[in-house]
């Protein structure tokens, strides 16, 4: 098992805010991509942030976006397709979309369609 699995979503979404942030975008922004992936509401996003859930636990009562599959390129080194682990790929899912909010990448195309 790996470690991100264990780590909690709350000790990283400051991180994922942060990094949105700096480059003008938004806390809707980066929660409307959350929501996209996983499903969750804003009321949902919050209570898993104040109880500190592990990512495996945030992950693990989701429907994951069917679209999500057309989610392509690298993630620290990985191409998320070619992600094995189910768990690990949701979570690099959700790595790469906030990397794209941060590189500026229109806000309509980051959700795949």
């Amino acid at each position: 098992m790996s470690r991100i699995f264990t780590v909690s979503f709350a000790s990283v979404y400051p991180h994922y805010l942060t990094k949105v942030e700096k480059k003008g975008r938004t806390v809707a922004d980066l929660h409307e991509v959350i929501e996209w992936l996983t499903g969750y509401d804003e009321k949902a996003l919050a209570a898993h942030i104040a109880a500190e859930t592990t990512f495996e636990d945030f992950f693990a009562s989701v429907s994951i976006n069917p679209k999500a599959s057309l989610i392509t390129g690298s993630i620290c080194g990985h191409k998320v397709r070619e992600i094995e682990d189910p768990l690990m790929q949701q979570i690099r899912y959700l790595d790469k979309l906030v990397d794209e909010l941060a590189k500026g990448k229109a806000m309509e195309k980051v959700p795949r369609a």
